[in-house]
């Protein structure tokens, strides 16, 4: 799984193989410029949601739900249908067992939920941790983890746990479990695309960048401009001709 916020982006990771595509909220800090994943908003996430939408053709497709989107039963289903209605397939919500009630609901109307817990951007702040090192946090994201998956989540998500305890997790749970930064006893794994194709200045521990696209893209937007300044772009390979008749018309008065 990876994250996507584009038509371009989408349709290069469905191409690839990829079985699922994310439209995570993580476009406000990747992709944005905000300062944290708390400033997306409902809107964002529908214009992104569209656009990659567009590019999908086999790969599962999912969105998060934006801060604040699902607090109540009422509220989520209504910004949930929004998300479907601009081609998501499920909607992502973070939280533990407090996001039961939420997830049920959703369920009951037809709505699938990946569930998400661990780390939760939207709720535990900016600076990321991880959550599980002691066994009464362990349990407790056990046990939020099966009353997930029996309140009808049909995925879940696990940021930045053991990999001890992920794979506790992942065996007790019938669902798909993904995880980011939680070792390699999960069923799969999501990145940030931009982490994966080498675009971000900053490196995390949990990520691998599996090319180096933005040294290539310095170098080709440096090689561009200085073609532009020296005049070897445009070349005549690059440029249309006006048919020598027509010139001589328009070059004759009126």
């Amino acid at each position: 799984m990876v994250t996507a916020y584009d038509c371009p982006t989408a349709r290069i990771a469905d191409e690839a193989g990829i079985d699922a595509v994310l439209v995570g909220d993580s476009v406000g800090t990747v992709m944005l410029g905000y300062a944290s994943e708390r400033e997306v908003t409902m809107e964002d996430m529908l214009h992104h949601v569209a656009a990659a939408a567009r590019g999908i053709r086999q790969a599962y497709f999912f969105a998060d739900m934006p801060y604040r989107s699902a607090d109540t039963p009422r509220s989520a289903e209504k910004n949930a249908r929004k998300l479907i209605g601009k081609g998501a397939e499920c909607v992502k919500i973070e939280g533990w067992r407090e996001k039961c009630p939420i997830v049920a609901c959703l369920t009951k109307n037809n709505i699938p939920v990946c569930a998400h817990i661990g780390y939760n951007p939207q709720i535990h702040g900016a600076k990321p941790r991880v959550f599980g090192a002691g066994a009464p946090e362990a349990r407790e994201l056990i046990e939020s983890a099966c009353l997930l998956e029996k309140a009808g989540a049909v995925l879940l998500v696990l940021e930045k746990v053991p990999e001890e305890v992920s794979g506790i997790i992942t065996k007790a749970l019938r669902i798909p479990v993904i995880g980011i930064g939680s070792g390699r006893l999960c069923d799969g794994q999501v990145l940030v695309v931009n982490d994966v194709l080498g675009i971000s200045e900053r490196s995390f521990r949990h990520a691998r960048a599996f090319s180096d696209f933005r040294v290539r893209a310095l170098g080709a937007l440096r090689a561009y401009a200085a073609a532009v300044e020296s005049g070897a772009f445009p070349a005549e390979e690059h440029v249309r001709h006006s048919d020598p008749q027509e010139l001589t018309k328009l070059k004759q008065p009126r």
